[in-house]
């Protein structure tokens, strides 16, 4: 029988490190690439679960799946250093180093 590629595998498996690589960009290109895979991946997945015979692609999908995952956790916990630092620190240190060190050691004391 003639296995096919499964139509997202390669889409799902590249959003994923995408989503890893890109986390650290605010963490919303992340977020949102993470998403997305995950919707590609349901898509897939069902479409496999249907006929498991008829498609070959399924391990890339996989690891898709986990790496959209773990983009999307990264994303969201820098998300959430994000607001920390904006509100503890202030919006208007994080461009001013000297600002910055100040508002520092005073957290620290």
């Amino acid at each position: 029988m003639n296995q096919q590629k499964l139509p997202n595998a390669t889409a799902v498996l590249v959003l994923g490190i995408v989503s890893i690589v890109s986390c650290c960009c605010y963490g919303i290109p992340g977020l949102i690439t993470g998403i997305i895979g995950l919707v590609l991946y349901k898509k897939d997945n069902a479409l496999y679960q249907q006929n498991p015979t008829l498609y070959s692609d399924y391990n890339n999908l996989n690891t898709g799946r986990i790496l959209s995952i773990i983009g999307i956790v990264l994303s969201v916990l820098y998300i959430l250093y994000l607001i920390f630092a904006i509100a503890f620190i202030g919006f208007d240190a994080l461009s001013d180093p000297e600002l910055m060190q100040e508002r520092l050691r005073d957290l620290q004391n």
